[in-house]
């Protein structure tokens, strides 16, 4: 990158309040992503040997490479991320997990972000709450640069709230009232800190400034969510050459999508 941000060694910050502040806060709008999570290792640990390289794509602070390589101590992850503020919480807590975990900065919307994975090819791909950022096109993009880099056997798991198709109305308003009064019961009775007031604290930070300043140019343009419906990503997944996909965990709209390759 052109822009010269600080490191996370340079600032002295409580790394861990940050992460743990994160769990939090997440944990209001997905009561279940401590399951979610065990669902997702449980699976690689079925299918996969006990030596493996993953990469934790659009990782945040590494909360999937964290509980990976803890259960995993023969794995190895490479975490991207685009987001200079959460890679720097990821990186204060969890260093490199013993040579075991490699932070990249790239982004996912620009094809060059493959080159910087640095191998030709790994055992699996794991994501949670975070491709519903990217536009279809951008999706459907992202999946085909999948299909090449995760090797004939590896496995892809995304875990996201993805939605029912519009035919399906009564299923669609479903998923979307249970996600609400989670979020309700979360934010509003138990005041739990939500995304807006999380990255408000954040802003409070004088030595996050200029990482925050970063971000922000870096994400304005894209603060949009999409919701593109389960079938959108089965079929993005299998024109990419993933030959089963399916959803192996669910809660509603919440779900865990497995694609094998």
């Amino acid at each position: 990158m052109t822009t010269q941000l600080p490191s996370p060694n340079s600032l002295k910050l409580d790394w861990q309040h940050w992460l743990g502040s994160w769990d939090r806060q997440q944990s209001g709008y997905l009561p279940d992503r401590e399951l979610r999570f065990q669902v997702m290792l449980d699976t690689v640990s079925y299918l996969l040997p006990e030596s493996f390289t993953a990469i934790d794509l659009a990782c945040g602070p590494g909360s999937i490479s964290q509980r990976l390589l803890n259960r995993f101590p023969q794995a190895n992850c490479i975490a991207i991320d685009y987001d200079p503020v959460l890679l720097a919480i990821g990186q204060g807590v969890l260093s490199t997990m013993g040579d075991r975990l490699r932070w990249v900065e790239a982004d996912l919307t620009q094809g060059s972000w493959v080159e910087s994975v640095g191998e030709a090819s790994v055992d699996v791909v794991l994501t949670t709450t975070a491709l519903h950022w990217l536009p279809i096109d951008k999706l459907v993009n992202l999946y085909q640069q999948l299909g090449q880099i995760i090797r004939p056997g590896g496995l892809f798991l995304n875990g996201d709230h993805l939605y029912f198709p519009p035919y399906l109305s009564t299923f669609q308003r479903l998923g979307k009232l249970a996600q609400t009064q989670q979020e309700e019961q979360a934010f509003s009775v138990q005041k739990q800190q939500d995304w807006q007031q999380w990255w408000q604290a954040i802003a409070q930070e004088p030595e996050l400034k200029d990482l925050l300043v970063e971000r922000n140019q870096r994400f304005q343009p894209r603060f949009t969510e999409h919701e593109p419906t389960l079938a959108i990503h089965e079929a993005a997944l299998q024109e990419a050459g993933f030959r089963e996909v399916s959803t192996i965990w669910q809660r509603f709209a919440d779900r865990i999508l497995l694609a094998v390759r």
